[in-house]
């Protein structure tokens, strides 16, 4: 199973911009999908971005326009950036590998308990 390590989580003053980075432990499936997700303690863990093998993105109304997932093949690593950071958009930033074959919507994988999950990074965000 592969491991992924999020880095990149800090605290920056609204209107400020960050930029997330998750790296593979190992080999994945290059027709796999990666995903950002983020939770505030007490509340479900919910979908910020996704981007297919093909290059294709998928984004939350709340996130788009304001932030970028990409990836970098050669590598296994993707990146959020994050621009215009609003204090709602503090939590714990959680990247996700998943098969899109598997079915359902990418922002369901959580209900489903489906992916490979990192462990996070804490993004804060002070007016």
């Amino acid at each position: 199973q592969v491991h992924l390590l999020e880095c990149g989580g800090a605290s920056v003053q609204a209107g400020g911009s960050l930029r997330l980075s998750c790296a593979a432990s190992a080999y994945v499936d290059s027709t796999y999908s990666m995903a950002w997700f983020r939770q505030v303690p007490g509340e479900k863990r919910e979908g910020v971005a996704a981007i297919d093998s093909d290059g294709s993105t998928k984004y939350d109304y709340s996130v788009k326009g304001r932030f970028t997932i990409s990836k970098d093949n050669a590598k296994t690593i993707v990146y959020l950036q994050m621009q215009d950071l609003k204090p709602e958009d503090t939590a714990m930033y959680y990247c996700v590998s998943y098969d899109p074959k598997a079915g359902g919507a990418w922002y369901d994988l959580p209900f489903y308990g489906l992916g490979s999950w990192g462990q996070g990074t804490q993004v804060t965000v002070v007016s």
